[in-house]
Protein backbone atom coordinates (compact mmCIF):
# COMPACT_ATOMS: atom_id res chain seq x y z
CA UNK A 1 0.00 0.00 0.00
CA UNK A 2 1.55 3.37 -0.71
CA UNK A 3 2.28 6.22 1.28
CA UNK A 4 -0.41 7.95 -0.14
CA UNK A 5 -3.22 5.10 0.33
CA UNK A 6 -2.02 4.85 4.33
CA UNK A 7 -2.28 8.23 5.05
CA UNK A 8 -6.08 8.36 3.62
CA UNK A 9 -7.42 5.06 5.01
CA UNK A 10 -5.96 6.59 8.54
CA UNK A 11 -7.03 10.06 8.41
CA UNK A 12 -10.69 8.63 7.52
CA UNK A 13 -10.56 6.00 10.69
CA UNK A 14 -9.15 9.37 12.80
CA UNK A 15 -11.80 11.22 11.15
CA UNK A 16 -15.23 8.87 12.45
CA UNK A 17 -13.53 8.18 15.71
CA UNK A 18 -13.31 11.98 16.70
CA UNK A 19 -16.66 12.30 15.10
CA UNK A 20 -18.28 9.45 17.02
CA UNK A 21 -16.27 10.85 20.27
CA UNK A 22 -17.86 14.06 19.71
CA UNK A 23 -21.77 12.76 19.04
CA UNK A 24 -21.60 10.58 22.01
CA UNK A 25 -20.27 13.01 24.20
CA UNK A 26 -22.89 15.99 22.92
CA UNK A 27 -25.93 13.56 23.29
CA UNK A 28 -24.77 11.97 26.72
CA UNK A 29 -22.75 14.41 28.39
CA UNK A 30 -22.47 17.69 27.27
CA UNK A 31 -26.44 18.07 28.03
CA UNK A 32 -25.86 18.30 31.68
CA UNK A 33 -24.04 21.33 31.47
CA UNK A 34 -25.41 23.46 28.82
CA UNK A 35 -24.13 26.42 30.09
CA UNK A 36 -20.28 25.30 31.05
CA UNK A 37 -20.25 23.42 27.42
CA UNK A 38 -21.17 26.65 25.39
CA UNK A 39 -18.55 28.51 26.97
CA UNK A 40 -16.17 26.09 25.62
CA UNK A 41 -18.35 26.20 22.35
CA UNK A 42 -17.52 29.50 22.36
CA UNK A 43 -13.69 30.04 23.51
CA UNK A 44 -11.91 27.40 20.93
CA UNK A 45 -14.10 29.10 17.73
CA UNK A 46 -13.50 32.92 19.01
CA UNK A 47 -9.54 31.68 19.59
CA UNK A 48 -9.72 30.14 16.35
CA UNK A 49 -11.33 33.60 14.46
CA UNK A 50 -8.08 35.42 15.82
CA UNK A 51 -6.08 33.09 14.92
CA UNK A 52 -6.80 33.74 11.71
CA UNK A 53 -5.49 37.52 11.77
CA UNK A 54 -2.36 36.21 13.52
CA UNK A 55 -1.18 33.77 11.04
CA UNK A 56 -1.81 35.95 8.46
CA UNK A 57 -1.77 32.89 5.74
CA UNK A 58 1.80 32.29 6.93
CA UNK A 59 0.34 28.78 6.68
CA UNK A 60 -0.19 27.92 3.35
CA UNK A 61 2.95 29.20 2.09
CA UNK A 62 4.90 27.01 3.86
CA UNK A 63 3.20 24.44 1.82
CA UNK A 64 3.02 26.89 -1.36
CA UNK A 65 6.44 27.62 -1.65
CA UNK A 66 7.93 24.37 -0.45
CA UNK A 67 9.45 22.66 -3.62
CA UNK A 68 10.92 25.84 -4.56
CA UNK A 69 12.28 26.42 -1.03
CA UNK A 70 13.67 22.39 -0.75
CA UNK A 71 15.38 22.80 -3.92
CA UNK A 72 18.05 25.28 -2.42
CA UNK A 73 17.32 23.81 1.30
CA UNK A 74 15.68 26.63 2.59
CA UNK A 75 12.67 25.17 3.90
CA UNK A 76 13.55 25.24 7.38
CA UNK A 77 14.93 28.91 7.05
CA UNK A 78 11.47 30.04 5.51
CA UNK A 79 9.66 27.64 8.22
CA UNK A 80 11.99 29.59 11.50
CA UNK A 81 10.71 33.17 9.73
CA UNK A 82 7.06 32.04 9.92
CA UNK A 83 7.23 30.74 12.97
CA UNK A 84 9.03 34.42 14.03
CA UNK A 85 6.28 36.26 12.28
CA UNK A 86 4.17 34.58 13.59
CA UNK A 87 4.91 35.26 17.30
CA UNK A 88 5.24 39.03 16.70
CA UNK A 89 1.93 39.33 14.70
CA UNK A 90 0.97 38.04 18.40
CA UNK A 91 2.49 40.47 20.04
CA UNK A 92 0.84 43.10 17.73
CA UNK A 93 -2.59 41.33 18.13
CA UNK A 94 -2.60 40.96 21.82
CA UNK A 95 -1.25 44.83 22.11
CA UNK A 96 -4.16 46.23 19.90
CA UNK A 97 -6.71 43.71 22.06
CA UNK A 98 -5.91 45.22 25.02
CA UNK A 99 -5.62 49.04 24.05
CA UNK A 100 -9.03 48.57 22.37
CA UNK A 101 -10.52 47.42 25.99
CA UNK A 102 -8.71 50.10 27.64
CA UNK A 103 -9.61 53.35 25.35
CA UNK A 104 -13.16 51.30 25.09
CA UNK A 105 -14.25 50.43 28.53
CA UNK A 106 -17.68 50.27 28.11
CA UNK A 107 -16.72 46.87 25.91
CA UNK A 108 -15.67 45.69 28.98
CA UNK A 109 -19.48 45.23 30.08
CA UNK A 110 -20.85 41.72 29.19
CA UNK A 111 -18.31 40.87 26.85
CA UNK A 112 -17.78 37.15 26.98
CA UNK A 113 -14.25 37.86 25.38
CA UNK A 114 -13.01 39.99 27.84
CA UNK A 115 -14.22 37.99 30.39
CA UNK A 116 -12.18 34.55 28.84
CA UNK A 117 -9.39 36.60 28.02
CA UNK A 118 -6.82 34.94 29.82
CA UNK A 119 -7.89 31.47 28.48
CA UNK A 120 -8.57 32.86 24.75
CA UNK A 121 -5.53 34.99 24.23
CA UNK A 122 -2.95 32.29 24.87
CA UNK A 123 -4.81 29.50 23.20
CA UNK A 124 -4.46 31.67 20.09
CA UNK A 125 -0.49 31.59 20.40
CA UNK A 126 -0.62 27.63 20.47
CA UNK A 127 -3.04 27.41 17.83
CA UNK A 128 -1.23 30.24 15.99
CA UNK A 129 2.23 28.53 16.23
CA UNK A 130 0.85 25.09 15.62
CA UNK A 131 -1.39 26.01 12.73
CA UNK A 132 2.50 26.62 10.80
CA UNK A 133 3.70 23.15 11.44
CA UNK A 134 0.05 21.13 10.63
CA UNK A 135 0.98 22.75 7.31
CA UNK A 136 4.60 22.23 7.25
CA UNK A 137 3.99 18.47 7.81
CA UNK A 138 1.68 17.71 5.01
CA UNK A 139 4.67 18.63 2.32
CA UNK A 140 5.87 14.97 3.54
CA UNK A 141 2.33 13.38 2.53
CA UNK A 142 1.71 12.77 6.71
CA UNK A 143 -1.77 13.82 7.21
CA UNK A 144 -2.70 11.60 9.88
CA UNK A 145 -0.48 12.98 12.95
CA UNK A 146 -1.67 16.44 12.02
CA UNK A 147 -5.54 15.09 11.50
CA UNK A 148 -5.28 13.70 15.44
CA UNK A 149 -3.87 16.70 16.49
CA UNK A 150 -6.59 19.00 14.76
CA UNK A 151 -9.34 17.35 15.01
CA UNK A 152 -9.12 14.39 17.64
CA UNK A 153 -7.49 16.64 20.58
CA UNK A 154 -9.89 19.83 20.81
CA UNK A 155 -12.71 17.17 21.68
CA UNK A 156 -10.59 15.20 24.18
CA UNK A 157 -10.28 18.84 25.43
CA UNK A 158 -13.93 19.11 25.57
CA UNK A 159 -14.31 16.00 27.64
CA UNK A 160 -11.81 16.42 30.16
CA UNK A 161 -12.33 19.82 30.48
CA UNK A 162 -16.07 19.16 31.21
CA UNK A 163 -15.50 16.02 33.21
CA UNK A 164 -13.16 18.15 35.64
CA UNK A 165 -15.60 20.97 36.00
CA UNK A 166 -18.94 18.72 36.14
CA UNK A 167 -18.27 15.33 37.64
CA UNK A 168 -14.82 16.23 39.41
CA UNK A 169 -15.62 19.63 41.34
CA UNK A 170 -13.07 21.38 39.97
CA UNK A 171 -13.65 25.48 39.47
CA UNK A 172 -14.44 26.41 36.24
CA UNK A 173 -10.71 28.30 35.49
CA UNK A 174 -8.88 25.08 36.50
CA UNK A 175 -10.99 23.31 34.08
CA UNK A 176 -10.16 25.91 31.65
CA UNK A 177 -5.89 25.22 32.33
CA UNK A 178 -6.54 21.77 31.70
CA UNK A 179 -8.64 22.37 27.82
CA UNK A 180 -5.75 24.81 27.55
CA UNK A 181 -2.97 21.83 28.41
CA UNK A 182 -4.48 19.76 25.29
CA UNK A 183 -3.74 22.50 23.18
CA UNK A 184 -0.04 22.94 24.35
CA UNK A 185 0.39 18.88 24.29
CA UNK A 186 -0.42 19.25 20.98
CA UNK A 187 1.95 21.86 19.80
CA UNK A 188 5.06 20.13 21.64
CA UNK A 189 3.43 16.75 19.51
CA UNK A 190 3.62 19.17 16.03
CA UNK A 191 7.21 20.13 17.28
CA UNK A 192 8.62 16.89 17.98
CA UNK A 193 6.90 15.22 15.20
CA UNK A 194 8.35 17.40 12.70
CA UNK A 195 11.83 17.07 14.45
CA UNK A 196 10.59 13.13 13.16
CA UNK A 197 10.27 14.34 9.86
CA UNK A 198 13.08 16.16 9.05
CA UNK A 199 15.62 17.78 11.70
CA UNK A 200 14.54 20.98 12.75
CA UNK A 201 17.27 24.00 12.82
CA UNK A 202 16.66 27.58 13.08
CA UNK A 203 17.44 29.84 10.60
CA UNK A 204 17.08 33.39 10.66
CA UNK A 205 19.30 34.37 7.37
CA UNK A 206 17.49 36.77 5.02
CA UNK A 207 19.61 36.08 1.83
CA UNK A 208 17.22 34.11 0.05
CA UNK A 209 13.92 36.31 1.05
CA UNK A 210 15.42 39.37 -0.33
CA UNK A 211 16.84 37.41 -3.41
CA UNK A 212 14.34 38.27 -6.44
CA UNK A 213 12.30 39.90 -3.90
CA UNK A 214 11.20 36.68 -2.75
CA UNK A 215 9.37 37.90 -0.15
CA UNK A 216 7.01 40.27 -2.12
CA UNK A 217 5.72 36.71 -3.57
CA UNK A 218 5.62 35.46 -0.32
CA UNK A 219 3.48 38.51 1.32
CA UNK A 220 1.05 38.25 -2.11
CA UNK A 221 0.50 35.10 -1.81
CA UNK A 222 0.13 34.81 2.38
CA UNK A 223 -2.45 37.85 1.58
CA UNK A 224 -4.35 35.46 -0.36
CA UNK A 225 -4.43 32.24 1.93
CA UNK A 226 -5.28 34.77 4.64
CA UNK A 227 -8.34 36.27 3.15
CA UNK A 228 -9.24 32.53 1.60
CA UNK A 229 -9.07 30.99 5.53
CA UNK A 230 -10.97 34.02 7.15
CA UNK A 231 -13.56 33.47 5.06
CA UNK A 232 -14.04 29.99 6.05
CA UNK A 233 -12.91 30.04 9.91
CA UNK A 234 -15.02 32.85 10.17
CA UNK A 235 -18.07 31.22 8.43
CA UNK A 236 -17.72 28.39 10.92
CA UNK A 237 -16.91 29.93 13.90
CA UNK A 238 -18.75 33.22 13.81
CA UNK A 239 -22.46 31.66 14.88
CA UNK A 240 -21.11 29.96 18.06
CA UNK A 241 -18.88 33.33 18.58
CA UNK A 242 -22.48 35.72 18.43
CA UNK A 243 -24.35 33.54 20.25
CA UNK A 244 -22.45 33.31 23.07
CA UNK A 245 -21.75 37.34 23.13
CA UNK A 246 -25.13 38.24 22.41
CA UNK A 247 -28.31 35.40 23.37
CA UNK A 248 -26.29 33.32 26.10
CA UNK A 249 -23.90 30.45 26.88
CA UNK A 250 -26.22 28.22 27.20
CA UNK A 251 -28.10 29.03 23.80
CA UNK A 252 -24.70 28.11 22.86
CA UNK A 253 -24.54 24.65 24.38
CA UNK A 254 -28.14 23.74 22.78
CA UNK A 255 -27.23 25.39 19.40
CA UNK A 256 -23.47 23.39 19.29
CA UNK A 257 -25.04 20.24 20.62
CA UNK A 258 -28.24 20.28 17.79
CA UNK A 259 -25.39 20.95 15.36
CA UNK A 260 -22.96 18.40 16.31
CA UNK A 261 -26.31 15.87 16.12
CA UNK A 262 -27.33 16.92 12.48
CA UNK A 263 -23.80 17.03 10.95
CA UNK A 264 -24.07 13.39 11.10
CA UNK A 265 -25.66 13.54 7.75
CA UNK A 266 -22.29 14.32 6.38
CA UNK A 267 -20.47 11.26 7.44
CA UNK A 268 -20.93 10.21 3.64
CA UNK A 269 -18.61 12.86 2.94
CA UNK A 270 -15.70 11.84 5.22
CA UNK A 271 -12.79 10.90 3.56
CA UNK A 272 -14.55 10.33 -0.05
CA UNK A 273 -12.56 13.80 -1.26
CA UNK A 274 -9.42 12.23 -0.97
CA UNK A 275 -10.88 9.50 -3.41
CA UNK A 276 -12.24 11.81 -6.04
CA UNK A 277 -9.47 14.63 -5.90
CA UNK A 278 -7.15 12.94 -8.16
CA UNK A 279 -10.24 11.78 -10.98
CA UNK A 280 -11.38 15.54 -10.38
CA UNK A 281 -8.02 16.80 -11.27
CA UNK A 282 -7.65 14.51 -14.47
CA UNK A 283 -10.84 15.22 -15.63
CA UNK A 284 -9.84 19.03 -15.27
CA UNK A 285 -6.57 18.57 -16.90
CA UNK A 286 -7.88 16.30 -19.70
CA UNK A 287 -10.66 18.50 -20.27
CA UNK A 288 -12.90 15.72 -19.92
CA UNK A 289 -15.76 17.61 -19.29
CA UNK A 290 -18.52 15.17 -20.43
CA UNK A 291 -16.91 12.58 -17.98
CA UNK A 292 -16.48 15.24 -15.02
CA UNK A 293 -20.19 16.05 -15.07
CA UNK A 294 -21.29 12.37 -15.26
CA UNK A 295 -18.64 12.11 -12.04
CA UNK A 296 -20.54 15.03 -10.53
CA UNK A 297 -24.27 14.25 -11.12
CA UNK A 298 -22.97 10.17 -9.63
CA UNK A 299 -20.86 11.59 -6.59
CA UNK A 300 -23.76 14.33 -5.87
CA UNK A 301 -26.37 11.39 -5.47
CA UNK A 302 -24.18 9.37 -3.60
CA UNK A 303 -23.64 12.45 -1.24
CA UNK A 304 -27.51 13.35 -0.93
CA UNK A 305 -29.19 10.12 -1.02
CA UNK A 306 -27.18 8.34 1.66
CA UNK A 307 -27.37 11.91 3.75
CA UNK A 308 -31.17 12.17 2.99
CA UNK A 309 -31.67 8.36 4.47
CA UNK A 310 -29.07 9.69 7.91
CA UNK A 311 -30.98 12.75 8.22
CA UNK A 312 -34.47 11.66 8.19
CA UNK A 313 -33.38 8.89 10.58
CA UNK A 314 -32.38 11.83 12.95
CA UNK A 315 -35.75 13.43 12.29
CA UNK A 316 -38.05 11.15 13.56
CA UNK A 317 -35.70 9.46 16.26
CA UNK A 318 -34.61 12.77 18.05
CA UNK A 319 -37.37 13.44 20.24
CA UNK A 320 -36.99 10.20 21.74
CA UNK A 321 -33.59 11.35 21.66
CA UNK A 322 -33.89 13.55 24.31
CA UNK A 323 -35.94 11.44 26.37
CA UNK A 324 -31.92 9.99 27.37
CA UNK A 325 -29.89 13.11 27.32
CA UNK A 326 -29.20 14.63 30.90
CA UNK A 327 -31.15 17.28 32.18
CA UNK A 328 -31.38 19.52 29.35
CA UNK A 329 -33.45 16.96 27.59
CA UNK A 330 -36.03 19.78 27.68
CA UNK A 331 -34.62 22.32 26.09
CA UNK A 332 -33.46 20.34 23.37
CA UNK A 333 -36.97 18.86 22.55
CA UNK A 334 -37.58 22.69 22.07
CA UNK A 335 -34.97 23.49 19.52
CA UNK A 336 -35.90 20.49 17.38
CA UNK A 337 -36.78 23.17 14.55
CA UNK A 338 -33.20 23.99 14.32
CA UNK A 339 -32.41 19.74 13.49
CA UNK A 340 -34.53 20.82 9.92
CA UNK A 341 -33.47 24.11 9.39
CA UNK A 342 -29.49 22.78 9.65
CA UNK A 343 -30.68 19.67 8.15
CA UNK A 344 -31.98 21.09 4.96
CA UNK A 345 -28.99 23.49 4.14
CA UNK A 346 -26.36 20.95 5.06
CA UNK A 347 -28.38 18.28 2.68
CA UNK A 348 -28.33 21.45 0.10
CA UNK A 349 -24.49 21.21 0.46
CA UNK A 350 -24.63 17.27 0.05
CA UNK A 351 -26.44 18.10 -3.14
CA UNK A 352 -23.97 19.84 -4.66
CA UNK A 353 -21.30 17.70 -4.16
CA UNK A 354 -17.78 18.67 -4.86
CA UNK A 355 -18.72 22.21 -6.39
CA UNK A 356 -16.01 24.21 -4.35
CA UNK A 357 -13.47 21.21 -5.28
CA UNK A 358 -14.06 21.31 -9.15
CA UNK A 359 -13.00 25.01 -8.84
CA UNK A 360 -10.12 25.03 -6.62
CA UNK A 361 -8.52 22.38 -8.99
CA UNK A 362 -8.68 25.03 -12.16
CA UNK A 363 -7.55 28.14 -12.90
CA UNK A 364 -10.42 29.69 -11.26
CA UNK A 365 -9.25 28.49 -8.03
CA UNK A 366 -9.30 32.57 -6.65
CA UNK A 367 -13.04 32.32 -6.79
CA UNK A 368 -13.40 29.68 -4.02
CA UNK A 369 -11.53 33.03 -1.90
CA UNK A 370 -14.28 35.57 -3.32
CA UNK A 371 -17.49 33.28 -2.40
CA UNK A 372 -15.81 32.25 0.99
CA UNK A 373 -15.77 36.21 2.07
CA UNK A 374 -19.05 36.11 0.58
CA UNK A 375 -20.25 33.62 2.91
CA UNK A 376 -18.27 34.99 6.24
CA UNK A 377 -19.98 38.55 4.99
CA UNK A 378 -23.70 37.13 4.44
CA UNK A 379 -23.57 34.86 8.16
CA UNK A 380 -22.28 37.72 9.89
CA UNK A 381 -24.47 40.26 8.78
CA UNK A 382 -27.81 37.97 8.54
CA UNK A 383 -26.26 36.79 12.27
CA UNK A 384 -26.73 40.19 13.64
CA UNK A 385 -30.00 40.69 12.13
CA UNK A 386 -31.62 37.36 13.51
CA UNK A 387 -30.05 38.43 17.06
CA UNK A 388 -30.95 42.24 17.35
CA UNK A 389 -33.87 42.56 14.60
CA UNK A 390 -36.08 39.50 15.77
CA UNK A 391 -37.22 37.60 18.63
CA UNK A 392 -36.11 34.15 17.62
CA UNK A 393 -32.60 33.75 19.26
CA UNK A 394 -30.75 30.68 17.94
CA UNK A 395 -33.28 29.74 15.59
CA UNK A 396 -32.95 32.99 13.80
CA UNK A 397 -29.30 31.29 13.80
CA UNK A 398 -30.21 28.30 12.68
CA UNK A 399 -32.06 30.39 9.66
CA UNK A 400 -29.23 32.37 8.85
CA UNK A 401 -27.16 29.65 8.72
CA UNK A 402 -28.86 27.34 6.35
CA UNK A 403 -29.40 31.24 3.91
CA UNK A 404 -25.92 31.41 3.93
CA UNK A 405 -24.79 28.34 2.95
CA UNK A 406 -27.40 27.94 0.43
CA UNK A 407 -26.07 31.08 -1.09
CA UNK A 408 -22.39 30.02 -1.14
CA UNK A 409 -23.65 26.62 -2.68
CA UNK A 410 -25.59 28.32 -5.23
CA UNK A 411 -23.16 30.99 -6.37
CA UNK A 412 -20.50 27.71 -6.67
CA UNK A 413 -23.32 25.90 -8.64
CA UNK A 414 -23.84 28.83 -11.07
CA UNK A 415 -19.74 29.48 -11.25
CA UNK A 416 -19.31 25.88 -12.49
CA UNK A 417 -22.32 25.63 -14.94
CA UNK A 418 -21.45 28.67 -16.64
CA UNK A 419 -17.25 28.08 -16.69
CA UNK A 420 -17.62 24.23 -17.53
CA UNK A 421 -21.51 23.16 -18.41
CA UNK A 422 -21.66 20.88 -15.07
CA UNK A 423 -24.21 20.41 -12.86
CA UNK A 424 -24.81 18.17 -9.76
CA UNK A 425 -28.70 17.80 -10.06
CA UNK A 426 -30.26 14.88 -11.44
CA UNK A 427 -34.05 13.58 -11.36
CA UNK A 428 -33.07 10.97 -8.62
CA UNK A 429 -32.31 13.32 -6.29
CA UNK A 430 -36.30 14.32 -6.81
CA UNK A 431 -36.99 10.53 -6.29
CA UNK A 432 -35.11 10.95 -3.00
CA UNK A 433 -36.93 13.88 -1.30
CA UNK A 434 -40.17 12.19 -2.34
CA UNK A 435 -39.39 8.28 -0.43
CA UNK A 436 -37.93 10.75 2.51
CA UNK A 437 -41.41 12.61 2.83
CA UNK A 438 -43.05 9.41 2.68
CA UNK A 439 -40.58 7.78 5.16
CA UNK A 440 -40.65 10.77 7.82
CA UNK A 441 -44.21 11.01 7.14
CA UNK A 442 -45.31 7.24 8.08
CA UNK A 443 -42.72 6.96 11.02
CA UNK A 444 -45.03 10.35 12.38
CA UNK A 445 -47.89 9.48 12.02
CA UNK A 446 -47.93 5.96 13.33
CA UNK A 447 -48.35 5.94 17.14
CA UNK A 448 -45.56 6.42 19.59
CA UNK A 449 -45.73 3.53 22.63
CA UNK A 450 -44.59 3.88 26.25
CA UNK A 451 -41.22 2.92 25.94
CA UNK A 452 -39.28 5.63 24.59
CA UNK A 453 -36.00 3.17 23.77
CA UNK A 454 -39.02 1.44 21.90
CA UNK A 455 -39.81 4.01 19.91
CA UNK A 456 -35.76 5.36 19.31
CA UNK A 457 -35.42 1.87 17.43
CA UNK A 458 -38.30 1.26 15.32
CA UNK A 459 -39.16 4.58 14.00
CA UNK A 460 -35.63 4.94 12.17
CA UNK A 461 -35.62 1.24 11.63
CA UNK A 462 -38.86 1.76 9.42
CA UNK A 463 -37.58 4.75 7.79
CA UNK A 464 -34.95 2.73 6.66
CA UNK A 465 -37.28 -0.25 5.57
CA UNK A 466 -38.80 2.29 3.73
CA UNK A 467 -36.11 3.74 2.26
CA UNK A 468 -34.50 0.34 1.05
CA UNK A 469 -37.62 -1.06 -0.50
CA UNK A 470 -38.59 2.05 -1.92
CA UNK A 471 -35.53 2.38 -3.39
CA UNK A 472 -35.48 -1.52 -4.78
CA UNK A 473 -38.32 -0.84 -6.87
CA UNK A 474 -37.55 3.07 -8.05
CA UNK A 475 -34.00 2.42 -9.16
CA UNK A 476 -32.88 6.00 -7.38
CA UNK A 477 -29.71 5.05 -5.80
CA UNK A 478 -27.33 1.52 -6.44
CA UNK A 479 -27.41 0.01 -3.01
CA UNK A 480 -27.08 -3.53 -3.81
CA UNK A 481 -23.41 -2.53 -6.16
CA UNK A 482 -22.20 -1.01 -2.65
CA UNK A 483 -23.88 -3.55 -0.16
CA UNK A 484 -22.83 -7.06 -1.08
CA UNK A 485 -20.04 -9.70 0.17
CA UNK A 486 -17.22 -8.27 -2.03
CA UNK A 487 -17.61 -4.51 -0.64
CA UNK A 488 -17.04 -5.91 3.01
CA UNK A 489 -14.20 -7.97 1.98
CA UNK A 490 -12.59 -5.07 0.59
CA UNK A 491 -12.87 -2.67 3.48
CA UNK A 492 -11.44 -5.41 5.86
CA UNK A 493 -8.40 -6.30 3.43
CA UNK A 494 -8.09 -2.56 3.04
Amino acid sequence: MSVVARQSFKYSIIGYLGFLLGMVSAVFIFPSDLTYYGKLRYILPAAQMYMTVVVFGLSFSNVYFFGRLKEVNKQQNFLSWSLLLVAINFVVFTGGFFAIFYFFPDLKKDSQLWNLRKIIVPLILVLSLSSVFNKYISNFKRIVVPNIFENLFPKIANLLAFSLFFYLGFQEYFSFLAFFFIFVLAFFGYIIYTNKLEKIHLDFSTDYLKQNHFWKEVFSYSFYGFLGNLGSVLALNISSYMIGESIGMEENGVYSTIFSIVQLISIPAMGLYNISAPIIRKHIAEKTIKDLDIYYKKTSLSLFFLGLVLFSCIAVGYPYLTEFMPKAGKSLLEAQPLIWVIGFALLFELATGFNGHIISMSKYYRFNIYVMLFLAVLTTVLNFYFIHKTSLGILGISISYAISLTAFNLAKIAFNYYKFKVSPFTIEMLYSIILSTLAISVAIILPDFSNHFFNLVYKPALVLAIFFLGNHFMKIYPLEKYLNKDFFKSILKF
